[in-house]
């Protein structure tokens, strides 16, 4: 294994104080560094809160700041942070207008943010993404895993929650986004925990895992390395099929790569999923590109596709100001 680190009990500690010592100016770290929180709070402004499993970097922490979370709790690689955590993040940040936890469906995950809800003494609500079309569960979850759609709710939420809606139309909303956004990813290499000092799993190198999971989790099946282009195709295909959006739809693209995958790369498969859904009829309104919700250095990339009307563009175009997301 071959890491840029000092001690494997040290690394999610000395991230955090990095990302904190860059990004100064829009965020800090919460005592003992069980959550990052915006440097300036909005008063009266429903506070989102989100967190999970380090090695997904830059969620969660990278999209603290305006337009996004008020808040996100990392946990230690790929393990769910602890409910103290998310009652700090809530006593740090939440006001009389409530939090709402935004919540990736993974065992460990829902169970933790469940529990800190019912101990704040402050309104909460939670939305829980479940955006994956691989498989129907996981080594983690019960039902469908949530991935890189929950950067797109945590986005249109957020805007929203700058906008001044109140805590049930936040929840409505991003119950509304998930359930517009699918995802699925393909891997090409396995990640390495730290912790493991090895692969999670192995590939030969004519080998792909179609489906696979933001843990290294199984996918679908393992079959034989394809082109870009017949990758876009199954993987789109999957989310299409499932979102059945009818010609016109407008559509936000997000081409995420799992941390060991060259923009290039990225952009290609963008090509490649453009012309799966402009043979669909679908148009690509909106766009993202890069890695954004990564698993550690695996190489490979999801795809995932939001069906848009009027109100949502403008949630997605308005202000954003975080460490990883920044425009308007």
């Amino acid at each position: 294994m071959k890491k840029l680190i000092n001690a494997v009990d040290s690394i999610l500690s000395e991230s955090l104080q990095g990302l904190a010592a860059i990004h100064g100016d829009i965020l800090v770290l919460g005592d003992e560094e069980k959550f990052v929180r915006r440097k300036a709070l909005t008063p009266d402004k429903v506070a989102l809160i989100s967190g999970g499993g380090s090695g997904h970097e830059p969620l969660h922490a990278g999209f603290v700041g305006t337009g996004m979370l008020d808040a996100a709790c990392p946990g230690q690689v790929f393990t769910s942070p602890t409910p103290d955590q998310m009652l700090a993040a809530v006593n740090a940040v939440a006001t009389a207008a409530g939090s709402l936890f935004i919540v990736k469906n993974y065992e460990g995950d829902v169970m933790n943010f469940e529990m800190a809800a019912e101990m704040a003494e402050t309104p909460v609500a939670t939305v829980i993404t479940d955006d994956d079309v691989a498989v129907p569960a996981s080594t983690y979850s019960t039902g469908r895993r949530g991935v890189a759609g929950t950067l797109i709710v945590e986005k249109m939420v957020g805007a929203a929650a700058e906008q001044g809606r109140e805590l049930n139309a936040l929840k409505s909303l991003g119950d509304e986004v998930n359930r517009r956004t699918r995802s699925m990813g393909v891997a090409l290499t396995s990640c390495t925990v730290p912790a493991a000092g090895k692969p999670t799993f192995t590939l030969a190198e004519d080998e792909m895992e179609m489906g696979v999971g933001i843990h290294g989790e199984p996918g679908r099946r393992r079959v034989k390395l394809a082109t870009a282009d017949a990758i876009a195709d199954e993987m789109m295909g999957a989310i299409l099929d499932d979102l059945a959006l009818k010609s016109g739809t407008p559509c936000l693209l997000l081409v995420n790569g799992f941390g060991g995958t060259p923009a290039m790369e990225l952009f290609l498969m963008a090509n490649a999923a453009r012309r799966v859904m402009a043979g669909r009829g679908l148009s690509i309104a909106r766009g993202l590109v890069g890695s954004y919700v990564t698993s550690l250095d695996m190489a490979g990339c999801s795809l995932t596709v939001t069906a848009l009307d009027d109100s949502l563009i403008q949630l997605w175009d308005a202000p954003v100001h975080t460490a990883a997301l920044r425009w308007g």
